[in-house]
């Protein structure tokens, strides 16, 4: 279980005060609550991540962010008399009771309200009364209220709510025409019969069921009331923004596929991400596109998503390259599938087939940007160095002698390094890669692609070295070194490649997509290859991410588990895959640039819910576990939508049977 307050501090910091949040009162009523006691049995590791979390009867805790904004939006003070509703677990009026004098809670659903209850006579908050109710009808009794806070969206504002109101008291309020298009709303009352408005932005909340809200087939129960607090409604509903912009795809195996990502031939790299690491149309879309940038457009780097030393098994393959001694099969580590199957397969024998046409210096590579497998790297190295350095390989077999323990199991380093409280092998690792840069002159003139290849290699286990450090320093600082050393690398083929080199990355969105504009970013500080791109090459980096509603889709349940095929879920209704499958065309590309579809891009501008799935899948705790908010329209230039999706094909990892040409996958 981790250090409980050490991650609510961390909540506040990063996820309350980082996003604007500053009332002092809310921040320090925030550290009093215990969010943990708010959430059921076997959640509370979760309680300070920045997510809604499932507490019964459909119902969700909000995010802490969220309970934040509107606290501090309500401006609540001490002395306050506070009518909260849709008191959900009680945490957010525990958070106001801790400020306010006296905190009133309505919950529609008793068995929730008797929780709530029951945990605030348990955590001593004798100031905060709950009870079950109607909390549209308000409380009438005991109004009026120097400010009301309602966690439930509703087609209107109810007038029995505002008349609830003291002069000059604030509501805060979600409101949407549907259930699925929210703003947070603050209401101020000025004097007996006037009120100011104010839009807070774009949410996403439960309903809220009443005489005055919507009923349970969500329709509303009264006829919206006059909403003056934002412009008119747009003309189209975002699903109907997204249909009229979206440019429908044709078949994967069609030409013109690919043609319709021709608006991006001029970009130097050309990032196409992936919504789960074992979706075929993913992996298909991208071939189709990258044979059409290599085809007609002059790419020659296809740099993805895996291992340096497998992914340079595949490129000698395509590029007929020899093979040097006590090579690795590549692929052949958890996870298998997701490079080892029947669609790169497919892709990298048209590559073959295509490079074979061409010079051997104008044929496209396959090169791997992670930073995982250690041992095979190491031995690449020496490898090299013993061809054209001897002097310098033993040294280098010295150095890397230190790491050799942990190369098969690196995680055991990270923990070896930890409890000593020092890098071990940092030094010499970082020598060695410095003494073959320093020497690359004299390297290169024997040869310039081996010489590539080893310093990636090189690159590889420094990287690799940090990077099961920091992993038992936090999450973030090793995501930075991973995503730093792809760009890295990305950047040296890029360099050896000359002026004219263009790439197309394949990776997953998070790794393509802008970081910045994502809860990545935002919240936990964490950078990646699209946001470095960007920072690069400017307009010159094209960032295109892919999403699906549902489906199947090749995962595992656990690190090292067997690969299984699950149903995907649905898309959640607060997503942005769930606007893109209520446009109802089953597969397009929306091209979210700025000036492009601007009306479009406006609607889509303020955080939502986006899912990731990489190898690992657990749709029982799909909210938690896979989705983040981001800003679409900014995280990305291009979006790829398939409504339903199907998993991947894995190949056999068994020594197979067959002609020479099959060795890339059959060693």
């Amino acid at each position: 279980m981790p250090d409980l307050a050490h991650e609510r501090e961390r909540m506040i910091e990063r996820q309350v005060a980082r996003r604007g949040v500053r009332d002092s009162h809310v921040l320090g009523a925030m550290r009093e609550v215990p969010r943990e006691a708010f959430v059921p049995e076997g959640l509370q590791e979760f309680a300070y991540e920045d997510t809604p979390l499932p507490i019964g009867a459909g119902q969700t805790i909000s995010q802490p962010y969220i309970v934040a904004l509107m606290i501090e939006a309500a401006a609540v003070r001490p002395g306050d008399h506070i009518l909260e509703i849709g008191a959900g677990s009680g945490y957010a009026a525990a958070v106001i009771g801790r400020i306010a004098e006296r905190v009133y809670a309505i919950e529609r659903h008793e068995t929730l309200a008797r929780l709530a209850a029951e945990r605030m006579a348990r955590l001593g908050y004798d100031n905060v009364e709950v009870r079950t109710g109607d909390g549209t009808q308000g409380w009438p009794e005991v109004a009026p209220f120097d400010a009301i806070v309602v966690a439930a969206g509703g087609p209107a504002i109810p007038q029995t709510l505002k008349d609830q109101l003291d002069i000059g008291g604030r509501l805060v309020m979600p409101v949407g025409d549907s259930q699925r298009e929210q703003r947070l709303v603050k209401v101020t009352r000025t004097d007996a019969t006037h009120f100011e408005e104010e839009d807070l932005g774009g949410v996403m909340f439960v309903p809220l069921i009443g005489e005055y809200g919507w009923a349970e087939d969500a329709r509303p129960r009264r006829p919206a009331e006059a909403r003056s607090f934002r412009d008119p409604a747009p003309a189209q509903s975002i699903p109907e923004l997204i249909r009229s912009a979206a440019e429908p795809l044709p078949d994967l195996d069609d030409p013109a596929f690919g043609a319709l990502f021709d608006r991006f031939a001029g970009a130097r790299v050309v990032l196409l991400g992936e919504a789960s690491h074992g979706t075929s149309e993913f992996y298909r879309a991208r071939a189709a596109i990258t044979r059409r940038l290599i085809e007609q457009h002059g790419f020659n780097i296809v740099a993805v998503e895996a291992d340096w030393p497998d992914a340079a098994a595949l490129d000698r393959y395509v590029r007929d390259l020899p093979v040097p001694p006590n090579t690795e099969p590549p692929f052949r580590r958890f996870p298998t599938w997701m490079w080892r199957n029947t669609d790169v397969e497919a892709f990298l024998a048209w590559l073959q087939v295509w490079n074979m046409a061409r010079p051997r210096d104008a044929r496209t590579g396959f090169y791997g940007l992670d930073l995982y497998n250690l041992s095979a790297s190491i031995a690449a190295v020496l490898d090299y160095l013993d061809r054209v350095d001897p002097e310098a390989a033993a040294v280098a077999r010295q150095r890397y002698g230190c790491l050799t323990p942990w190369a098969k199991e690196p995680q055991a380093y990270g923990r070896m390094a930890l409890s000593r409280g020092y890098a071990a092998c940092e030094d010499g690792v970082v020598k060695t890669l410095r003494e073959m840069l320093d020497r690359q002159l004299e390297y290169t003139g024997q040869d310039g692609e081996s010489f590539l290849d080893a310093t990636a290699n090189a690159r590889l286990v420094k990287s690799a070295e940090a990077y099961y450090r920091a992993m038992y320093y936090g999450a973030a600082q090793s995501w930075n070194l991973r995503d730093t050393h792809m760009f890295e690398t990305l950047e040296a083929i890029l360099n050896a490649k000359g002026p004219d080199a263009k790439a197309v990355v394949w990776a997953h969105n998070s790794h393509i997509g802008d970081a910045s504009k994502t809860e990545m970013g935002a919240v936990r500080e964490e950078l990646n290859i699209g946001q470095l791109c960007r920072e690069r090459f400017g307009d010159a980096a094209a960032l295109i991410g892919f999403g699906t509603h549902t489906g199947t889709v090749a995962c595992a349940s656990d690190w090292d588990a067997p690969m299984e095929v699950k149903p995907v879920n649905p898309s959640r209704p607060d997503s942005y895959e769930r606007l893109a499958h209520d446009s109802g065309i089953g597969r397009f590309l929306l091209d979210v640039r700025a000036g492009v579809h601007e009306p479009l891009r406006r609607e889509l501008i303020d955080p939502r819910l986006e899912r990731f799935i990489g190898v690992i899948y657990r749709p029982e705790t799909e909210r938690w576990s896979h989705y983040s908010a981001c800003t679409l329209p900014e995280q990305f230039d291009a979006y790829v939508w398939f409504d339903e999706t199907t998993a991947v094909t894995p190949l056999p990892t068994r020594m197979r049977e067959g002609p020479e040409e099959t060795w890339p996958f059959g060693l």
